[in-house]
């Protein structure tokens, strides 16, 4: 049954109440949906994902992750649960649980070997990002971080319509390409009424080792196309082999630059 009244966009959505497809699971409270995208593939999405996560619960919130990313999923790697699964009864789907507490999905959680391609069409993927949604058993969560698919197809969007969506953070690379790309995801959100939370800039620079200098790969900076889209940088991200090799580490490098972006993120979900 719809439920529209549960939906962040339910001022300003022009559907009719009968066609909306968001769906809830009475036994789940979940009270803040934060989406990551980035409209192309690696450039960091999913690791972005579970920093947010990762400080999240280190603030004292209750956090879960849905890899809603599945062709191509990559949360269990990064959270450290490769080789744990994830079980089913008739009526709810229970969650991988990491060390910290935090309950994860995802497709690779499901099969016996995560090596096996993903070879569907396009709507059984997306009804996989459903069941994710209304049949896992999340129970009381302040917020869900889900690792949303790359691009502006149809995955994408059954995600934003399936799922009451409270806000969105855009992650991009510093190069021309990919900023035209992400722009694309931006105004893809834009045009599905859910607020765009900011950018971070991954891989933004790498950090000399002796003097501790900035060297950036690109000069250009991101201030004029977040200007143009009207969009705030939440932060940027190095390169380092402790943000490659998450599902050993704890980032503790970036620690302050990822308490600054989740910062920003809550203050943007609070106005």
């Amino acid at each position: 049954m719809a439920e529209c009244n549960t939906c962040p966009s339910k001022d300003s959505c022009e559907k009719d109440d009968s066609t909306c497809m968001v769906t809830n699971n009475p036994l789940n409270n979940i009270k803040k949906v934060i989406g990551v995208m980035s409209g192309k593939g690696g450039v960091g999405k999913s690791t972005v994902a579970v920093l947010i996560a990762k400080q999240l619960k280190k603030q004292g919130f209750s956090v879960g992750i849905m890899d809603a990313d599945i062709t191509g999923p990559s949360i269990p790697r990064l959270m450290g649960i490769k080789d744990e699964k994830a079980y089913g009864t008739e009526d709810l789907i229970y969650p991988v649980r990491t060390k910290e507490d935090i309950p994860v999905i995802s497709l690779n959680s499901l099969m016996e070997d995560e090596n096996q391609p993903v070879i569907w069409r396009g709507p059984i993927v997306g009804n996989m990002v459903k069941q994710f949604w209304n049949d896992v058993l999340w129970e009381n969560l302040d917020y869900l971080i889900i690792d949303m698919p790359p691009g502006t197809g149809d995955v994408a969007l059954t995600v934003m319509q399936s799922i009451p969506m409270h806000g969105i953070v855009m992650v991009s690379v510093p190069q021309d390409m990919v900023a035209m790309i992400v722009s694309k995801a931006v105004h893809m959100v834009q045009k599905m009424n859910i607020p765009v939370l900011g950018l971070i800039e991954n891989m933004s620079y790498i950090e000399c080792p002796d003097c501790g200098k900035q060297i950036k790969w690109n000069e250009d900076s991101t201030a004029e196309y977040l200007a143009e889209l009207e969009i705030d940088l939440l932060g940027e991200l190095p390169m380092m082999p402790s943000i490659n090799q998450l599902s050993r580490n704890d980032v503790n490098e970036v620690e302050d630059r990822v308490q600054e972006m989740v910062k920003g993120i809550i203050s943007k979900m609070n106005l």
